[in-house]
């Protein structure tokens, strides 16, 4: 196996079974849906948006999202694939202002409910539709609203559909990121933001919306620093080469170690997520009970892929199933794989570490939940004695810095 290669599990069956176990994998440990934390999918329309949601998360191909509709209301999907991934998707219309009240399904969605408990603003600007200066534009307006409303919101910027003829080389790529990012700075001014933007080069034809989608994802992990000391453990221990955590539906992986994340290396260990479930989708069906969308992806599962090719001849693909529907993918060089079952000696206890933090992080998070429910009782019964409506929130005078784009 020399080459990487794209796959898409196109069997609804199949993936209806993974979601619907993921799902059942998470009763005992997801919020209500109106707690958990949100991403706000924003863009213009027709820039990507409900594409990528599709493609990352529905395992939509990339040609039949060309068969989309465009999104006329707000999208809420709950994903919950396991403890980690664990949020709403609110896709908004390309058409939103910002400026205006939301009003979809017959609930009117003020400024607090739409950035209040969000844990990321992605906005979408599409690459291939310039000039660039309304999208622009509508990013600052967006993001020094959502900024005045929650202080801490990650805001990241997917320049997206980075693929065709407009974009045959890298350098294209690069220059189109430094003409949006330059737009930005010149709209900006004197003004002050206050927070930095991130910003990715992403398309749904290859691995980097999963990529960037992951970082985005990372971000509203509290325990990562944790889990990436883990890795560190693991693969120093191990003598491996990269190691990644990944959720098995999505792709997405939720950790690596700390060690740089070349795009090969990563590419490779996100096929082989799709090699284990597309064998498993073909020979593990319980066909014997006639359930075809038994699961046999299961906390048993583990793959073995020996590289005879390419730039990783000599090393070692390696998965385990250490959680629901997580898995460790790590890449070991051949020589060191040999005492396989001191590896899965250590991994057992890698596993163990990650169950405890996961216990942890569901204490926090309950604790969090408590506090934030007394305080919010309080308030509600001081506001009621003082005669206090619930005012909406204003905009901020307070002085703003700079965003400062990174790379």
């Amino acid at each position: 196996m020399g080459a990487a290669f794209n796959s898409y599990t196109n069997d609804s069956t199949f993936m209806a079974a993974m979601q619907d176990a993921g799902a059942e994998a998470g009763h005992a440990r997801k919020q209500p849906v109106g707690n958990c934390p949100h991403i706000l999918m924003m863009g213009a329309r027709s820039s990507g948006k409900t594409s990528i949601q599709r493609v990352v998360f529905n395992k939509t191909s990339p040609h039949e999202t060309l068969f989309l509709d465009a999104t006329q209301s707000l999208d809420r999907k709950h994903i919950c694939n396991n403890d980690f991934i664990n949020f709403e998707i609110w896709d908004f219309p390309g058409n939103y202002d910002v400026k205006e009240e939301l009003v979809s399904g017959g609930t009117i969605y003020d400024e607090q409910m739409i950035f209040g408990n969000c844990g990321a603003l992605l906005y979408v600007i599409d690459a291939q539709d310039e000039p660039y200066t309304e999208a622009v534009t509508n990013l600052l307006d967006t993001v020094a609203k959502a900024h005045t409303i929650n202080p801490k919101i990650e805001v990241e910027v997917f320049i997206h559909k980075v693929d065709g003829d407009s974009f045959v080389s890298d350098v294209l790529k690069m220059d189109c990121n430094q003409k949006i990012q330059k737009a930005i700075n010149e709209q900006l001014g004197d003004n002050e933001l206050g927070l930095d933007l991130r910003f990715y080069l992403t398309s749904i034809y290859d691995h980097s919306i999963f990529e960037a989608f992951s970082k985005v994802v990372q971000r509203m992990i509290p325990c990562l620093p944790t889990l990436e000391n883990l890795l560190n453990c693991l693969i120093g221990t191990c003598a491996m080469e990269k190691a990644f955590l990944f959720d098995v539906i999505s792709k997405i992986y939720v950790a690596t170690d700390s060690n740089p994340v070349d795009i090969p290396t990563y590419e490779l260990c996100s096929d082989m997520i799709d090699v284990v479930i597309d064998i498993s989708c073909i020979y593990g069906s319980n066909s014997d009970d006639g359930n075809d969308s038994f699961l046999s992806y299961n906390e048993r599962s583990s793959s073995v892929i020996r590289l005879t090719g390419g730039m990783f001849t000599g090393q070692v693909l390696y998965l385990r199933e250490v959680n629901s529907f997580l898995a460790l993918v790590c890449l070991v060089r051949e020589e060191n794989f040999k005492k396989q079952g001191l590896i899965d000696y250590n991994i057992d206890s890698f596993k163990g570490a990650l169950s405890e933090v996961i216990q942890i992080s569901k204490l926090t998070a309950l604790r969090k939940a408590g506090l934030a429910s007394s305080l919010g009782n309080t308030r509600r019964t001081a506001g009621g004695s003082s005669g206090g409506g619930g005012a909406r929130a204003s905009e901020a005078n307070g002085s703003n810095s700079r965003a400062r784009p990174e790379q």
